[in-house]
């Protein structure tokens, strides 16, 4: 009798001690018996003929017996998990019956599993070793008693129905990856301390996957996860193939392209949230996401990027790149600019001594008998501090990032204000005409290479980086002093697209035209196209903002040069008797209007230059001084570029169409000076001064509400208001409009102050 209950202690029943399922042996199914789903009740049972038990004596055997149901159960699920032949049909493709058997026995493998199935294992051995133990002093008693067998195995009460209970969970709900180790990890805290150490133990085997796993992608920039259980996964499965090898992924990431590697920063991984354990925070998981992306991009550079050298090679051939987010430098091998051909590898981007250092801080982690969160999270930062500081190297040192951003400062940002002021004068006849859809792009370039060659703009050597863009597809073009019938719908275009942000600001045809800035590997990794469409939306912006400036000079002019002309034609009709003051009286008024249009204009134009483009220029200069840390300086860059639309509101729809309103009436005044003649009707002027007053009223307004001067969104919006109102009259019109009950006074009109 002892005999058999130590066998069934190790879950081989026999005639006294029988298993409920017993029938699968009779029908000759016991494979079929690994198969079976676990069960959620003890099946093994003494036989019912059994009649020389007392009552307390069968109590006790039955309640001792449960352990060899559990350790059945245990085992099962363990030889289960453990099972590799998916590997050998996997590789074995040619089988196709091969391959489908195993599918049938393995559904979804899983190594989270598998590793929980080998600390399973560690327990039931301790446990086998118990048994045996057992066993050897029922054998060395004269009277042998169950005493010694409840004695001997008394944890495995413990611990033994907790753990069923455990493998029959992910079993059930087909619990695997992260949410495994967020399961025991929950289990863990328990007020048993065998029952604590057992979950932890099986916790660590997790952890050993999941280290693993970390190692592969932050050390390597390897993704290693064919099952989907890591918290890191690819937008798609490329690397999720089941047939695919270690070998396999590093020769595919050395064969990575330029194209490839670019995707896989901005697009290629993210945080699989359902796989992401509880216990690890996000802002860990979104350091690891980057560490393994940034060490990724550092072992696979580009085969067009040189390294910066002494040189003064000829950069005026160098084919143009436009950005685009999946890159394009493998197409286009570049010439060199100022670069010395030397060649960088993966281990000069990284050095192996820095590669061996993240290693070796998985590996304590990986070591270490407990999760210690802190000693985690610790462990993450470094390893992000590192990627972070190389990567740094690489974009703002060896690629000179700071050449590249002034570059877009002096051209998306009008700083170069010298080449704009003669590309709109060498255009303005052109703007005056309308755009036609197939050759408006080539007809500005003209003028724009010729302000180039006018202006310093030819000697930089980044100029030959900057291009102009005209939309062209699906648009209703008109004459610059007409209405625009139809909003351009842009298709393919990446110029195009970027204009398109502005559209609903229109002033004319000429409206969409933008810049596009071409940059090599790795550039593309900190300049992404939203990054390009914000400058973008300033430039046009910038741009119409000169254009107006420009035109309302341009008209002063204008009318000095017919008021001459009238004055001379006055004098010699003095001898006639026919000197008429109305027309002359009505240019001086025009004046007025004039002067107030421009000091309008000027003050704009001043505050957002200085005020806002400089200061904020000047904060992204300090932060890139004291910065190394590539996320930093991606914040700070988009903190700045923030800055500039905010500060300049163009993302308040309200003072953005009542400026884009004023320039449009500033454009439509001159070109009715220009036009007018003796004929000419004056109300058309009354109507556009009238507007005028208003809009301009209207942005004073808005702008002096507490809800902006009061914010930190404007800092130098006071000294705009300031220089506006430095004689009080804008606050006296704009009372005036407000207050209907005093309307504004009619001493103090736009067209009567001076």
């Amino acid at each position: 009798m002892l005999h058999e209950l130590l066998l069934a202690l190790l879950g081989y029943t026999g005639d006294l001690i029988i298993d409920e399922r017993e029938h699968y042996n009779s029908l000759g199914l016991d494979n079929l018996l690994v198969d079976a789903p676990i069960s959620g009740e003890p099946t093994f049972k003494l036989a019912s003929d059994i009649s020389f038990l007392e009552p307390s004596e069968r109590d006790l055997i039955q309640r001792i017996i449960v352990l060899g149901f559990y350790y059945r159960e245990l085992d099962r699920f363990a030889t289960k998990s453990r099972n590799l032949s998916w590997i050998r049909s996997g590789n074995e493709s040619s089988l196709a019956n091969s391959t489908e058997s195993s599918k049938d026995k393995i559904e979804n493998p899983s190594v989270y599993r598998r590793a929980i199935a080998n600390g399973i294992v560690e327990i039931l051995s301790i446990y086998r070793s118990a048994v045996l133990h057992v066993e050897q002093k029922l054998l060395s008693e004269m009277v042998p008693i169950l005493a010694i067998v409840t004695q001997g195995l008394d944890k495995f009460f413990v611990l033994f129905p907790p753990l069923h209970q455990l493998i029959r969970e992910i079993e059930r709900d087909d619990i695997r990856g992260g949410q495994l180790l967020n399961l025991l990890h929950k289990r863990c805290h328990c007020g048993v301390p065998e029952l604590q150490t057992c979950i932890q133990r099986l916790l660590w085997h997790g952890h050993q996957v999941m280290y693993n796993q970390l190692a592969s992608w932050m050390v390597y920039g390897l993704l290693q996860d064919k099952h989907g259980e890591f918290f890191i996964r690819r937008q798609d499965d490329r690397e999720t193939n089941q047939g695919s090898s270690v070998q396999d992924m590093s020769e595919k990431l050395g064969r990575l392209s330029t194209d490839e590697s670019l995707t896989d920063w901005h697009l290629g991984f993210h945080i699989y949230l359902d796989m992401l354990p509880d216990y690890i925070h996000m802002r860990v998981a979104e350091s690891i996401l980057f560490a393994g992306k940034a060490i990724r991009v550092l072992r696979n550079p580009s085969n067009a990027f040189w390294c910066q050298g002494a040189g003064n090679q000829s950069h005026s051939n160098m084919p143009r790149l436009p950005l685009n987010v999946k890159g394009n430098t493998r197409n286009f091998p570049l010439q060199k600019e100022p670069f010395v051909a030397t060649k960088l590898t993966g281990e000069e981007l990284l050095l192996q001594s820095e590669a061996d250092k993240i290693e070796a801080m998985l590996l304590d982690l990986k070591e270490s008998s407990e999760f210690h969160k802190r000693s985690f999270e610790s462990a993450v930062d470094s390893i992000r501090a590192i990627a972070a500081s190389h990567l740094w190297q690489l974009v703002v040192v060896r690629a000179d990032l700071n050449g590249h951003l002034k570059a877009l400062k002096d051209y998306f940002l009008l700083a170069k204000g010298d080449f704009f002021q003669c590309f709109l004068e060498e255009s303005r006849h052109l703007m005056r005409l309308p755009p036609r859809q197939s050759t408006a792009e080539a007809d500005l370039m003209i003028p724009f290479q010729l302000a180039a060659t006018k202006t310093t703009s030819e000697e930089d050597r980044y100029f030959c980086r900057v291009s102009l863009r005209m939309p062209s597809f699906g648009v209703k073009v008109k004459s610059a002093q007409g209405d625009l019938k139809e909003k351009p719908i842009i298709d393919g275009n990446p110029g195009g697209a970027l204009s398109n942000l502005s559209l609903d600001m229109s002033l004319d045809g000429w409206d969409g035209v933008s810049l596009e800035y071409y940059i090599d590997w790795p550039l593309q990794l900190f300049f992404t196209q939203e990054v390009l469409s914000k400058y973008c939306r300033v430039f046009q912006y910038l741009l119409r903002l000169k254009r107006t400036q420009m035109e309302l000079e341009k008209s002063w002019a204008s009318l000095m040069h017919q008021d001459h002309a009238d004055f001379a034609n006055n004098r010699k009709a003095q001898f006639d008797g026919s000197i008429s003051l109305q027309r002359r009286q009505r240019f001086r008024r025009m004046w007025r209007v004039r002067e107030h249009m421009a000091f309008l204009i000027r003050n704009l134009q001043f505050y957002i230059q200085v005020d806002v483009i400089e200061s904020q220029w000047n904060i992204l200069q300090d932060h890139i001084q004291d910065s190394h840390d590539f996320t930093e300086l991606v914040g700070f860059h988009q903190e700045y570029l923030s800055a500039l639309i905010s500060q300049s509101f163009l993302d308040i729809g309200s003072v953005s169409r009542i400026l884009d309103g004023i320039m449009k009436l500033c454009l439509q005044f001159c070109w009715s000076i220009e036009n007018q003649d003796s004929s000419s009707d004056p109300s058309e002027l009354e109507h556009l001064t009238e507007e005028f007053n208003k809009k301009s009223n209207s942005l004073y307004t808005i702008l002096r509400s507490s809800r902006l001067v009061g914010s930190q969104r404007a800092p130098f919006l006071r000294r705009f208001l300031m220089r506006l109102n430095f004689n009080s009259f804008f606050e006296a019109t704009a009372r005036g409009v407000l207050n209907v009950v005093r309307p504004r006074p009619a001493a103090l009109p736009v067209l009567n102050q001076q």
